[in-house]
């Protein structure tokens, strides 16, 4: 008996299979194959929001083998992702194919291990419909919002922007922060730090203020009058309050603290968490083991964890650290109440497979998401650690100056993994206190008085915005990241370090859409769609119903907003800059032209000086001692170079870095091409070259066919010059996979219609969007022919 097995990626289809056996046909779908049309909205609205899909175009192939391989097979399993999407993803295939309920059944893995992929075949099921209407309501309702109200965006903002459910209350939200930002007005106070001695060490205390309680220094002149009372005056211990404290571990992770904390520990964008996630997720080749599944499911909002898992990592605990490191029973955390719960926490399959034991068997990521992943969960398991605190009240004349220290009793959890901060503790908090005792008398160093100023509220990082998302029930947590992703490619949005900043046209879009579509932009609004989707993946709501009460107002807001706005343009401020104009001492504003974002006269057309925008590396200029900064070409493509170009000529394509030659002390550049791979010198009779430490690259066989390879390294990247630029450009055309970017907008509840130029089609294949598109000529076929699919699989998240 021949059974057919239907799963989403190549990658996992080959782990699957070896776990299977001869019996089974393991196949891929590439991620969707049917979904709603790109040359028009594709929802009957007036026949109660009825979906018009239709196979995507360029995946006639896959459909047809696939279509081949059911014929072929006396029984069909579907195998897609365990979430909503991987549920309508199942239903499209069944539909497609033309899959009879007698030889079709749908599967889960939790995990790509034998022994789940074993029971999950063992335990089929029927395909959920809760869940694929849930699905179907979500990619419906982002339909009619991005086809619908992006063009509005055209024609009174600018061309080529978008609008969406979630895009919106995120730039919202990035917006709102920024504004505080701008309007906070910031206080005066003061602190006042002595230094002490007592037994040979110094330790600081910092003013706390009198007996009868805190006191808060708010100027100059009271600060004055506490110094002038402490002057010369003696020190005395008047109170020592010691204190266990115990700390207890965090959870495992679930999809947002992942992303939070790659972002923190190891600066991993939420897109590249993902990414690695699902490789490690799918399978990765594991010397003396093969094609292993290394984690769970890595979109999951559940801390739940299986007995086996906990089994093994309490035998793990016990074996390094010893019982004492072993609570009395195992841990379980509570999910949220508002968590689907669909799946177990993101946790390694095998918690006795260490990282340090694979690590030569993973590429760089791989091995530091799979130890932050692994470390986290085991450490979640293990005992509190015990800190012993120490807490000094010193007497000064009738003012209490206050020391804090602790130190580590017992480590617990805290031997393996500690989590990580947005804001970073004070040194002096953590370290520990000479031995004191009521009545010692501390010699005193020295004061310092400091003034200080209030600080607005920090700007989001991709770790505060994801964890202000999930305390708002904005999104959900397969679409944290396509949603960073798309807020910053439609520039509403700009990343300084890991800041996040709002541009004057996300400003723009989200005054617009606050005053014309209060609901699409409001948060809770945003936040109770969510649930309500919710309740359709529990049966307890029709999502046709959903779509009927949320469309009455929002038809009604469109209408009414066409009318206001008729023959008016919305008018984007320009950017300022610090940059002044060497002609004619204006500052400089921020333009957008073909080529990218330049710097311009606002002077214009009195003053036509224009200038690229560029960033300072911290280094040198190796001829004349100038700052060397990275520019932009027109082709796309960055260099460094010179600031006083042209009068000096110095250029080059290879990156400066921080690591200083051993022979001048001058830094070096980082050269990363096909041919050459090292450390080189520019410094004019140095010479020095040193080669790169080899890297990990991923082995042959847990890729793809090279049929089916979309992937751009960093090397070619890095080894382009203006001589192979139009090549390399034309070469990576031709790989970008639009139905993968695709798929991260709709994930993302982003719907966008084009129109039909030249320029906008050229553009909606680049970003990914949905657009109506010409008619396809022998040309355009050849290019989507060489899109490659599977990159829809590695950009789910």
């Amino acid at each position: 008996m021949s059974k057919l097995l239907i799963v989403e990626s190549p990658a996992k289809a080959k782990t699957i299979g070896k776990y299977l056996g001869a019996d089974y046909v393991v196949k891929a779908s590439m991620g969707h194959l049917r979904d709603l049309p790109k040359k028009k909205m594709g929802v009957d609205i007036d026949g109660d929001f009825t979906p018009q899909y239709e196979p995507i175009e360029g995946k006639d192939k896959i459909i047809d083998e696939l279509k081949k391989a059911a014929e072929e097979s006396d029984f069909v399993y579907l195998a897609t992702d365990p979430d909503r999407e991987g549920e309508a993803i199942s239903w499209h295939l069944k539909e497609m194919l033309h899959l009879p309920d007698s030889k079709t059944k749908r599967v889960t893995f939790n995990e790509i291990t034998k022994k789940a992929v074993l029971a999950g075949v063992e335990h089929p099921r029927d395909i959920d419909m809760n869940l694929v209407d849930a699905q179907q309501g979500r990619r419906i309702l982002d339909r009619i919002v991005g086809y619908q109200l992006s063009p509005f965006l055209w024609r009174k903002v600018r061309a080529g922007l978008s609008a969406g459910r979630v895009q919106s209350a995120v730039t919202r939200l990035i917006v709102d922060r920024e504004r505080e930002i701008q309007a906070f007005v910031p206080k005066e106070y003061w602190s006042i730090d002595v230094t002490l001695t007592a037994g040979r060490k110094n330790f600081t205390a910092g003013f706390y203020g009198t007996a009868e309680g805190k006191m808060e220094l708010s100027s100059q002149e009271e600060t004055e009058k506490v110094l002038s009372a402490i002057d010369g005056a003696g020190y005395r211990v008047e109170k020592v309050k010691k204190a266990k404290k115990k700390r207890t571990p965090a959870p495992p992770f679930i999809t947002s603290t992942l992303q939070q904390e790659a972002s923190r520990k190891l600066s991993m964008t939420a897109k590249r968490t993902m990414m690695v996630a699902q490789e490690l997720y799918e399978g990765v080749s594991i010397e003396g083991q093969g094609l292993t599944g290394l984690i769970t499911y890595m979109r999951t909002d559940s801390l739940r964890v299986s007995d086996d898992a906990l089994a093994a990592a309490r035998d793990y605990i016990g074996g390094r650290f010893g019982n004492d490191y072993l609570p009395a029973k195992p841990r379980h955390y509570k999910t949220k109440k508002n968590a689907q719960d669909a799946h177990e926490a993101v946790r390694p399959t095998n918690p006795l497979l260490d990282p340090e034991s694979i690590r030569s068997s993973l590429s760089a990521d791989q091995y530091k998401l799979y130890k932050l992943i692994w470390s986290r969960f085991t450490a979640s398991q293990m005992t509190d650690a015990m800190m012993d605190t120490t807490s000094v009240d010193i007497g000064c004349n009738g003012y209490i100056f206050r020391a804090t220290g602790q130190t580590v009793a017992f480590p617990g959890f805290l031997a393996l993994y500690e989590e990580g901060l947005d804001e970073v503790r004070s040194d002096d908090e953590l370290a520990p206190l000479p031995p004191l005792s009521e009545g010692d008398e501390p010699k005193h160093k020295k004061t310092e008085p400091k003034q200080h100023f209030t600080q607005p509220p920090a700007r989001y990082t991709e770790a505060s915005l994801i964890r202000t998302m999930e305390e708002k029930g904005i999104g959900r947590p397969s679409t944290y990241a396509p949603t960073i992703s798309v807020v910053l490619g439609r520039d509403y949005v700009v990343k300084e370090g890991k800041s996040l900043r709002p541009t004057p046209l996300g400003e723009a879009v989200t005054d617009l859409m606050i005053d014309k579509f209060h609901d699409v932009i409001d948060i809770k609004f945003t936040a109770g769609m969510e649930r309500q989707l919710d309740e359709v993946e529990q049966g307890n709501t029709n999502y046709v119903d959903i779509l009927r009460k949320f469309y009455t107002g929002f038809s009604g807001e469109l209408e009414k907003a066409e009318k206001d706005l008729e023959k008016k343009r919305i008018k984007i401020k320009d950017e300022e800059t610090d940059v002044v104009c060497e002609l004619c001492g204006r500052k400089m504003v921020i333009k957008s032209g073909r080529f990218g974002k330049f710097l311009a006269c606002p002077g214009y057309p009195e003053c036509k000086n224009t200038k690229p925008i560029t960033e300072d590396t911290g280094v040198l200029c190796p001829l004349c001692g100038a700052k060397v900064v990275k520019k932009k070409s027109r082709s796309g493509y960055y260099y460094y170079g010179c600031e006083k170009n042209p009068t000096c000529t110095f250029m080059t394509w290879d990156k400066p870095t921080n690591k200083k030659c051993p022979n001048c002390g001058e830094p070096l550049y980082k050269r990363y091409t096909k041919a050459e791979k090292k450390y080189v010198c520019y410094k004019p009779g140095c010479g020095y070259e040193e080669d790169l430490p080899q890297r990990k690259s991923k082995k042959k066989d847990e890729e793809a066919p090279a049929a089916e390879q979309n992937v751009v390294t960093a090397a070619e990247n890095a080894a382009e010059t203006p001589e192979t630029a139009k090549a390399t450009k034309a070469k990576k055309a031709a790989k970008t996979t639009k139905t993968a970017k695709a798929k991260a907008q709709e994930e993302a509840g982003e719907e966008k219609p084009k129109k039909t130029t030249r320029k906008s089609t050229k553009k909606a294949a680049g970003e990914g969007e949905e657009t109506p598109k010409k008619k396809t000529t022998r040309k355009t076929a050849a290019k989507k022919a060489a899109e490659k699919p599977e990159a829809e699989e590695e950009n789910k998240e």
